[in-house]
């Protein structure tokens, strides 16, 4: 009984370290996930901005820009995968890989070849794991992204799709993401990133309303050339941001959870401890009892 009692209160002791870890991890994550908000509010509006004028160029313009032509066939594909450097975030990276391997699935049964570009950690381990390449890998900073590496991701897949077929080249990237949705809710989104799709930034006219008139200097190849890198780089760097707010949120959300599962444990192995303690004065009594019954039997 003795040594049941010392394996409770080792695994109470267990307990109660772990709950201080996990707690203190909550607590990070709930200061950053703070910050990482506001950075996702505060690259909302250029980014709205930067797809307004595409929107505009592209909408208004006759030009064929190789940005935003649709190849007739589509022989290779890229895949930019956003994971995280670090993991005790739940399923925040299984999910991203899961939908990633959803996509190519999907790309390989339309024929076409698919490469990818890893960012974090835990995209490369994952195929490193299993012995799959990659193009490209950039590790360090998910959790506070710099526009310089968004800057470095989007030279790497411009340059990569500008490049005929031929040559290695792609033609088409999609980036998978997590979005952030909320503090329980985060979403793993695929975008199509080039060729171009325009879904937001011109509003329609209202009815009876003439269509705005643009002039555009030199032309409008040269403002599609200045103005579509801008807008990938916004787009990657936006995606950075909300995979790190998602990460934070799993992460709080993960912690949150670890510790509440080790107040349970605690409380488990305490009534554990309790009852095997009891069990051991409850025989003790009985043996004393007995003892004295004996010496009582024996003077008779």
């Amino acid at each position: 009984m003795g040594s049941q009692v010392r394996v409770y209160r080792q695994k109470i002791k267990s307990a109660q370290t772990t709950k201080k870890i996990t707690k203190a991890m909550e607590l990070i994550s709930a200061s950053r996930i703070q910050k990482a908000q506001q950075r996702v509010a505060a690259s909302g509006p250029y980014s709205r901005a930067v797809t307004r004028a595409v929107s505009a160029v592209a909408t208004f313009s006759n030009v064929d820009h190789v940005l935003t032509t649709e190849p007739e066939v589509i022989e290779r594909a890229a895949i930019v995968i956003f994971s995280s450097d670090r993991g005790l975030a739940g399923a925040f990276n299984s999910n991203v890989l899961r939908e990633a391997e959803e996509l190519a699935a999907l790309l390989r049964h339309q024929g076409k070849d698919v490469v990818y570009y890893l960012v974090g950690r835990k995209s490369v381990g994952y195929f490193k794991f299993r012995k799959r390449d990659a193009e490209r890998e950039w590790t360090g900073g998910t959790d506070n992204p710099e526009f310089s590496t968004a800057q470095e991701i989007g030279d790497a897949v411009v340059s990569r799709f500008l490049q005929p077929a031929s040559e290695g080249g792609v033609d088409e990237i999609h980036i998978v993401y997590n979005r952030f949705v909320s503090m329980m809710v985060q979403v793993p989104e695929v975008v199509r990133l080039l060729p171009l799709e325009v879904v937001e930034g011109v509003e329609a006219p209202e009815d009876n309303e003439p269509l705005p008139l643009y002039e555009f200097e030199p032309d409008a190849g040269d403002v599609l050339d200045a103005l579509l890198p801008v807008y990938i780089e916004s787009r990657i760097f936006n995606a950075m941001l909300q995979s790190a707010a998602a990460k934070h949120a799993a992460t709080q959300k993960a912690m949150k959870s670890a510790s509440d599962n080790a107040d349970k444990l605690i409380t488990t192995y305490t009534r554990l401890a309790n009852n095997a303690r009891q069990s051991e004065i409850t025989q003790q009594i009985s043996e004393i009892v007995g003892g004295a019954d004996a010496l009582a039997s024996s003077k008779k």
